[in-house]
């Protein structure tokens, strides 16, 4: 969640750091570990091994159930493998930032909350890479 938001819909944001961001520290010397950059993740000495890390943040307090929580991270992860163009290599962090309305969408798995959800997240990764 450090890293900036690239990209923000109505109901997500996608949120986006270098897979070498730097290690918050509490020293301000220059040489110290803290001041370092470590890698987030594994990262491969050759830039076409790297890949797209993703994570889905959905808090309880935006989608009460769990089956619709869970809908939606299948959702998530089922547009990101569908991308045309794969997210850059670099850690991802999609989360919902409000709730959807339970009175348009009645059951917490129904075919419209689906659609509204993927219609959504493409346009929430169609704007990240653009």
């Amino acid at each position: 969640m450090a890293g900036a938001t690239v990209s923000r819909t109505a109901h997500f944001a996608l949120h986006r750091v270098a897979l070498d961001a730097p290690v918050p520290g509490t020293g301000s010397e220059a040489g110290s570990d803290f001041a370092r950059k470590q890698a987030l993740f594994a990262v491969h000495e050759d830039p076409s091994c790297n890949e797209a890390y993703l994570g889905v943040v959905l808090p309880k307090r935006w989608a009460k159930r769990a089956v619709t929580r869970n809908a939606i991270k299948r959702q998530v992860y089922a547009v990101s493998q569908a991308l045309q163009t794969p997210l850059p290599a670099a850690a991802h962090v999609v989360r919902l930032r409000s709730g959807f309305d339970r009175t348009q969408f009645l059951s917490a798995t129904s075919p419209e909350l689906k659609a509204a959800v993927r219609a959504e997240l493409l346009k929430l990764f169609s704007r990240a890479s653009a």
